[in-house]
């Protein structure tokens, strides 16, 4: 690499980390200035604090790092617009697209940090932000479905409960039913579940194994037993796509799926925005540098009028469309893509014109 190249690059990555460790403390400090009555009122330790604000951190920064990104390409190029050095540079011979080499070496670098971050440091940060905000600051707060629950296991495999207590992992007029195709093989039901030792307490146990000819019932008062399925899977939390890797989220969506989850399309929201957050990054990256590029009147406070403008519009796109798809049938990958898919599109108007 030559002597512009790593000019540009070092000024990229350096307004990039300074622009995350400006915002974070400002985060931590507006988040804190809302819960701090809560978290006094609830007497929440210290130790547990300083764990929520580190896993607020990456959280927090897993969540805005296209807009730190768009912001700090626009920042330091709109500098150097204005102190005429991107005239030099393209008069000395260098050509516009041979200037762009080292934004798009930086643009790699950050995207494939974000994609890191995305894969394995966030699902275990956003676990521990929303456990402390559910178990502190929202106690009572229904974080997952706990009132007539209907689960399918598998293509053959219903349960149902009419009331279920995770902190207890407990239910109440539970039934399990088996099917061979439209034929019920076997029913259990009980008046109550608790799990427990690695196993299941029934009470008020009744199994029924129909058979081609006749019924065969068995009764308990009391039944300890295994069943295939584990009772913290009975209602995931709301949260839960969040708080698993790239892999377990795979598997998860994979067996929902089949079990016809009404929250699937949520998860795959989740799954998705996990490869299009850093893919995001690289194209706010383009726009960046073909908003700010240009000297214009009015100086660095246009080319940031500009950038925070298209930053927010790519926000509301992203929100919405990302709402839409968890509330209804709308396509989840044309939720996280069509910003990404519309923003690329103009990203290369915007290059071609900062060409010219």
């Amino acid at each position: 690499m030559k002597i512009l190249d790593w000019y540009i690059l070092k000024r990229y990555l350096g307004t990039f980390f300074t622009m995350i460790l400006l915002f974070i403390p400002i985060g931590i400090i507006v988040d804190l200035s809302e819960k701090i009555d809560n978290m006094l009122e609830h007497k929440v330790p210290v130790n547990a604090v300083i764990g929520y604000y580190l896993d607020f951190t990456v959280y927090f920064a897993n969540l805005l790092f296209p807009l730190f990104v768009f912001l700090s390409v626009i920042w330091f190029t709109s500098k150097l617009a204005n102190k005429t050095e991107i005239i030099a540079f393209l008069s000395s011979g260098v050509s516009f697209w041979r200037f762009l080499r080292p934004y798009m070496i930086g643009a790699i670098i950050i995207c494939l940090g974000a994609l890191a971050m995305g894969l394995f440091l966030a699902p275990k940060a956003s676990q521990g932000f929303n456990e402390f905000k559910y178990s502190y600051l929202k106690k009572g707060r229904k974080v997952q479905e706990t009132k007539n629950v209907y689960r399918q296991l598998n293509d053959s495999m219903y349960l149902y409960a009419s009331n279920f207590k995770p902190v207890d992992k407990s239910a109440t007029n539970f039934t399990l039913e088996c099917f061979d195709g439209n034929r019920l093989k076997t029913k259990i039901s009980a008046s109550s579940i608790v799990f427990k030792d690695s196993v299941y307490e029934l009470k008020g146990y009744v199994k029924r194994i129909v058979l081609k000819d006749r019924d065969i019932i068995e009764k308990a008062r009391t039944k300890d037993t295994i069943l295939p399925f584990n009772i913290d899977e009975f209602t995931p939390v709301t949260y839960v796509a969040e708080t698993l890797n790239y892999a377990e989220l795979s598997k998860f969506i994979e067996k929902e799926s089949k079990r016809g989850s009404s929250d699937i399309n949520r998860y795959k929201v989740v799954a998705y925005k996990r490869w299009s957050i850093p893919v995001s990054a690289f194209i706010l990256t383009v726009i960046g540098v073909a908003v700010s590029s240009m000297k214009r009147r009015g100086g660095m406070g246009v080319n940031l009028a500009v950038g925070i403008s298209l930053a927010f519009v790519f926000i509301f796109f992203d929100k919405v469309l990302g709402t839409l798809a968890n509330q209804s049938d709308f396509p989840p990958i044309v939720a996280v893509w069509f910003p990404n898919i519309s923003f690329g599109i103009l990203a290369i108007y915007l290059l071609y014109n900062a060409k010219r």
